[in-house]
């Protein structure tokens, strides 16, 4: 089994989320000892959901402003699914908040499609991706919480055309991309009399 300890540790920045400097003590494969210094930010858990009326073949996903799009120089409105830090609930709780909050969404069926890091080499966060069933005839006003800074424009979209944007560069948000793809593997299968994805 290989080794692993944290030598030191150090906040840098803490206001948001919390910026660590870490010395890490690991052993390589040869069994030689190594030691790295790495910054890992930290903000907590979250969850993402990608919204879908079944009988319409319709998804909803949302579109708000991002600052690391725009430091990149970028187009800083990104399309996504809806997500948001646990803070403190369970992850399909989050899920089913976060569709309320930003896009007016009662889930019907939810189902966890995965739980997994976006970015291991820098960020502690762990991300459940989720896919909720609504019923388009209930959805409500959503655009995000003002006092969180939130000014989210709701887009609902039939979903080959939502799919057809990351093609197009129209989408370029991870978490979006892994669930809509992971929804035409589903249909795919099933078109294909496969076993869906798990």
């Amino acid at each position: 089994m290989r080794t692993t300890r944290i030598l030191s540790s150090e906040v840098v920045a803490k206001a948001w989320g919390t910026l660590t400097q870490y010395t890490f003590q690991f052993s390589k494969l040869s069994g030689e000892l190594t030691e790295i210094t790495r910054e890992v930010y930290d903000r907590g858990h979250a969850a993402a959901i990608l919204l879908h009326d079944p009988l319409r073949d319709m998804v909803i996903l949302v579109r708000q402003f991002r600052p690391p799009a725009m430091v990149n120089g970028g187009n800083p409105f990104l399309v996504e699914v809806c997500a948001g830090v646990l803070d403190g609930d369970d992850p399909a709780t989050c899920a089913r908040k976060e569709a309320l909050e930003e896009a007016g969404v009662v889930v019907k069926d939810i189902r966890l499609i995965t739980s997994a890091y976006g970015l291991p080499a820098a960020v502690t966060e762990v991300l459940s991706l989720f896919i909720g069933t609504y019923d388009g005839t209930e959805i409500q006003e959503g655009g995000g919480l003002p006092d969180e800074g939130e000014d989210i424009e709701v887009l609902e979209l039939p979903f080959q055309v939502a799919f057809q944007m990351i093609s197009s560069g129209e989408i370029v948000d991870m978490k979006t991309i892994v669930l809509l793809q992971h929804l035409m593997l589903e249909r795919l299968a099933t078109s294909n009399n496969l076993s869906p994805p798990a």
